[in-house]
């Protein structure tokens, strides 16, 4: 990390996944990485390396058997319960390969449903959730179904639910797995704009090193270990 406020700082990561009676994998065995805030990072490695274990547990969406978890200055990895819904739902937004989106549902009210799972009131859920969709480009996409619109739209209004509680910080695990070359650059190229004007610290778990050369850094995570910290090409 440069000389930036740590916004994530993991220590000595470690989990294991049981397998069977007498089968388990290490998924991490003592992996540490620190993201400052307001950096997009890229978090890189081979197919079974961790990368995508890092990303749950800094999430709070899986707990480590050991180590440590800060986010803006809290340590999150011990919270439970309602506590850790809040966290979830207010202070780390979500983006996911596959978009799950609700598909009975127009884009607006994907967006402003997540709003409302964070306890706003609905007729607030939906002004946030119109203008994020504004931010990403889906003003006159907002009553679509998600049958009706793109892949690359679907993503942009997963990124726009992401956004819709102002997080401090997104995760993103794959999130340019499902789309073509040129709408992946396009959905990177965005993400890296909103980073850039609201100051959301982005972290992306990727295998497409066109997605790593757009970031600020990029982690490289093997054998549940992070083996690099250093500069992207960016």
């Amino acid at each position: 990390m440069t000389g930036r406020t740590p916004m994530i700082v993991a220590r000595d990561l470690r989990k294991r996944y049981k397998l069977g009676k007498e089968n388990f994998v290490d998924a991490l065995r003592g992996a540490s990485l620190e993201i400052g805030e307001g950096e997009m990072v890229a978090i890189m490695g081979p197919s079974g390396s961790g990368k995508s274990t890092v990303m749950h547990v800094i999430g709070c969406l899986d707990k480590p058997d050991s180590g440590e978890v800060w986010m803006g200055g809290r340590r999150v990895d011990a919270l439970r319960g309602e506590a850790l819904n809040q966290f979830r739902g207010r202070e780390v937004g979500f983006i996911f390969q596959g978009f799950n989106l609700v598909t009975t549902l127009n884009a607006l009210e994907n967006v402003a449903l997540a709003a409302e799972y964070a306890g706003v009131s609905r007729g607030e859920a939906a002004r946030r959730a119109a203008a994020r969709l504004e931010m990403v480009g889906l003003g006159d996409r907002m009553r679509h179904l998600p049958s009706e619109l793109s892949g690359g739209q679907q993503q942009r209004v997963a990124i726009a639910r992401a956004l819709v509680n102002d997080p401090g910080v997104v995760l993103g695990d794959e999130p340019t797995g499902d789309l073509d070359t040129v709408t992946s650059d396009e959905v990177v190229r965005m993400m890296r704009e909103i980073n850039e004007s609201t100051g959301t610290t982005f972290v992306l778990v990727t295998h497409n090193p066109e997605v790593g050369d757009a970031c600020d850094r990029v982690i490289r995570v093997r054998d549940g270990v992070v083996v690099d910290e250093g500069r992207g090409a960016a």
